[in-house]
């Protein structure tokens, strides 16, 4: 393999997830995805993670190198300071720096001091996000434009991320869009088992997977689904533990109908929640191409989706929308008045857009074009 016009492979480094295998979030699964599959193509991969002290020697997970560094426990800063400390390390010995998420933008010039390009996948809206404090927004905002000046390219999930950053930064380094992933599933094949310990029965239950947060509009969610008279309990997939004013007034709602089953990081749980689900409900509105909405699609699940560009790019036609707890409702009500026919159809539509757009397969083939695009385009410029 001859990417960097030479015969030794690519070597790659891949930063900002907690690390592989995934067992948290949608970075993880990105980062344990993309990387085994470029190992398969006869890329170097390092994926860095995390650890609470001094960091353990280098592993192996299925050809992909795990490089370590310590995570301080320093409140919303410590992630700061754990992307910081992969860059030093990664400053060299590299021929790209991928970089997941620009809180840490700054320091990404750590290793173009050194020669290494450097990525930044963009990821959404971050600083949208009603998490943070005003502070840390205008930090975020200011990272978002930082990352368009250190990154020598970005990388957006979503086609609607990726016009933004050019309306807003044309100075900036170019952004291109490569989605994220999923693989279809064949529901009939997935076990029903994990669906006893909640008592829900297959395909006479709503679902919904998300972080309790406003912009996921969560408590919308809720508010609709109750306004609906279907007598179906809405199985809710996210830690609502009652840390926030936001999460208690979800968990006050909380009844036979409403079911809280509390945050789930298995795969395999996840994948039978969804395969069985009579309906996906998906609130997110501030990320690009989310994960849960593919992964949904790709279990072949009925779908109604928060109205915004980003889940309206992914889903298209094959979804029904809502933005209020009203408009949900009505949604609810159209589905349910389907013919079972066309629902069908739906189903196997939402599944052929996961294949033809979002296959793992055909993610990793972009990416490994763009690689090979740029580290040339890097060579000749040096």
């Amino acid at each position: 393999m001859s990417d960097t016009g030479s015969t030794r492979p690519l070597r790659i480094a891949i930063l900002g997830s907690r690390g592989i295998p995934a067992r948290y979030g949608g970075f993880e699964t990105f980062a344990e995805q993309l990387g085994t599959r470029l190992v398969q193509r006869g890329v170097h991969v390092t994926v860095y993670a995390e650890c609470d002290a001094a960091p353990p020697p280098d592993a192996d997970y299925r050809g992909v190198r795990v490089r370590y560094r310590r995570r301080p426990r320093w409140g919303p800063a410590s992630v700061i300071a754990y992307d910081c400390a992969c860059l030093w390390d990664a400053r060299r010995g590299y021929d790209l720096v991928y970089m997941l998420g620009y809180g840490a933008a700054w320091a990404c010039w750590w290793p173009r001091v050194w020669g290494t390009p450097v990525w930044i996948n963009v990821d959404g809206l971050e600083w949208a996000r009603s998490k943070w404090s005003a502070a840390a927004r205008l930090y975020l905002r200011l990272m978002e434009w930082v990352a368009t000046r250190a990154a020598t390219h970005l990388i957006a999930d979503a086609e609607a991320i990726a016009q933004r950053f050019r309306q807003h930064y044309p100075r900036g380094a170019p952004c291109t869009t490569i989605a994220y992933g999923a693989d279809v599933v064949d529901p009939a094949r997935v076990s029903t088992a994990p669906l006893a310990v909640w008592g829900l029965t297959p395909g006479r239950y709503a679902l919904v997977v998300a972080r309790p947060e406003p912009e996921n509009h969560l408590l919308e969610i809720v508010q609709g689904y109750l306004q609906h008279n279907g007598d179906w309990p809405l199985a809710v997939v996210g830690d609502v533990s009652g840390a926030t004013a936001y999460q208690r007034r979800l968990l006050a709602l909380r009844s036979d109908r409403i079911r809280f089953l509390g945050g789930i990081y298995d795969p395999a749980v996840l994948t039978a929640l969804r395969a069985h689900a009579a309906v996906y409900l998906h609130g997110h509105s501030v990320g690009g191409t989310n994960p849960s909405l593919l992964e949904a699609m790709a279990c072949g699940s009925l779908i109604i989706a928060h109205d915004n560009p980003f889940n309206r790019e992914v889903a298209g036609n094959v979804a029904w929308y809502f933005d209020t707890p009203a408009a949900l409702c009505a949604a609810l009500a159209a589905l349910n008045a389907e013919a079972p026919e066309s629902r069908a159809r739906r189903r196997h539509q939402a599944q052929n857009i996961v294949r033809r757009r979002y296959g793992w397969q055909r993610i990793t083939d972009a990416y490994l074009d763009q690689m090979r695009r740029h580290i040339h385009h890097a060579d000749t410029a040096h």
